[in-house]
C-alpha cells in the first residue's frame, strides 16, 4: 500500500533573484537529495511555497521534479486546494507531469464540515488513478480531519491510501490507527513526532529538517524500521533544537534561510512571507553548527 517508507522530503522552491522560480536548482536540489538518502520527493508543498505558485508554475514544478527523480525515487506531488474544481484540475495535471502521487491538504478557510471533507476527498479520488495521501494540519487550514472520517475515505477510495499527520495529537493518531486497523499508512508530519509516530505504526515521514539534514533524517526512519528503536530514538532526540530552530518562524522560512546558509543560494520567498528576523536568523544559524552543519553565511 505504501506509496513509500522512510523519509520524504517536503522540498523548498528556489527562486531566482527576481522572483521567478529557479528549475535548474531545483533540479540540483532534487538530484542532492536522492544520493543523500531520501526516499520520496514532495513537490509544491507547503514548504514549497505552493501558496504562491500560479497554476503554471506548480505544474512546471511537478514536471521538473518527476525528470529529475527519473524513477529513482517516488514524487508526490501537492495539489490540495480549497476549491475541490481546482484540486482535481492540478492533480490530473500532475498525473500527466508524471507525478507517483498526490498529497491533498484539507480544504482551508471554508471550514469544511466532515461530511463536506468526504465529498471533497471523494470526488478527488475518482477523478484520478494515484495513489493518494491526505494532510490534516488544522494549524493551517481551520479544520481536523477526524479519525473517523479518515477511515471511511480509506475503506470507501481505494486510491486514498495514506495520511500525513501534522495535527500534533498523538492521541488522536492513535484513535487512528486503532481505527484503520491497517487500512491506511501515516506519514509523520512534524519532524520532532517522527519516532512517536513510527511507534503507533507510521511508515515514516514527510520533512521539513531533510532540506538540510536529508541522509540523517533518512536514519532516523531507517533505524527505527531496521529495529534499532534505541538508535533512532537518539538520532530524533539530538535534532530536536535544529528542528525547534526550523519552526521558530512560520515554515518555510527558516528552512529557506537554513539552505541559504548552507551555500546553496535557494534564492528568497515570495510575500506575503518575509525574510527571518535578525535574531532568529542568529538562533537558527548556531543550531546549525551545533548539529555539526556547515554554516557557510552568517
Amino acid at each position: 500500500m505504501s506509496i513509500f517508507k522512510g523519509a520524504g522530503v517536503a522540498i523548498i522552491t528556489p527562486m531566482h533573484t527576481d522572483g521567478s522560480v529557479n528549475y535548474e536548482k531545483l533540479e540540483e536540489l532534487i538530484d542532492e537529495q536522492i544520493d543523500n538518502g531520501t526516499d520520496a520527493i514532495i513537490i509544491c508543498g507547503t514548504t514549497g511555497e505552493s501558496s504562491t505558485l500560479s497554476e503554471p508554475e506548480h505544474v512546471e514544478c511537478i514536471r521538473v521534479a518527476a525528470a529529475a527523480a527519473k524513477k529513482r525515487v517516488p514524487v508526490i506531488a501537492g495539489t490540495g486546494s480549497n476549491d475541490t474544481q481546482t484540486a482535481i484540475y492540478l492533480t490530473k495535471e500532475a498525473q500527466d507531469a508524471g507525478a507517483d502521487g498526490a498529497l491533498l491538504v484539507s480544504p482551508y478557510y471554508n471550514k469544511a464540515t466532515q461530511n463536506g471533507l468526504i465529498a471533497h476527498y471523494t470526488a478527488i479520488a475518482k477523478s484520478t488513478d494515484l495513489p493518494l495521501i491526505l494532510y490534516n494540519i488544522q494549524s493551517r487550514t481551520g479544520v481536523n480531519i477526524n479519525p473517523e472520517t479518515i477511515v471511511t475515505l480509506a475503506k470507501t477510495c481505494d486510491n486514498i491510501v495514506a495520511v500525513k499527520e501534522a495535527s500534533g495529537n498523538i492521541s488522536q493518531i492513535a484513535k487512528l490507527m486503532h481505527l484503520a486497523d491497517g487500512c491506511i499508512d501515516l506519514y509523520s508530519g512534524n519532524d520532532d513526532q517522527i519516532v512517536p509516530i513510527m511507534s503507533l505504526g507510521g511508515s515514516g515521514v514527510i520533512s521539513v529538517l531533510s532540506n538540510v539534514a536529508p541522509k540523517y533524517t533518512h536514519d532516523i526512519v531507517a533505524s527505527y524500521l531496521d529495529g534499532d528503536v534505541e538508535k533512532s530514538c537518539k538520532l530524533q532526540l539530538a535534532a530536536i533544537p535544529l528542528i525547534n530552530a526550523l519552526f521558530c518562524e512560520v515554515n518555510p522560512i527558516p528552512v529557506k534561510k537554513a539552505m541559504n546558509l548552507l551555500g546553496k543560494n535557494v534564492g528568497s520567498l515570495r510575500l506575503p512571507l518575509t525574510e527571518m528576523e535578525d535574531a532568529h536568523a542568529k538562533l537558527l544559524a548556531q543550531a546549525m553548527r551545533d548539529f555539526g552543519l556547515n554554516v557557510v553565511e552568517a
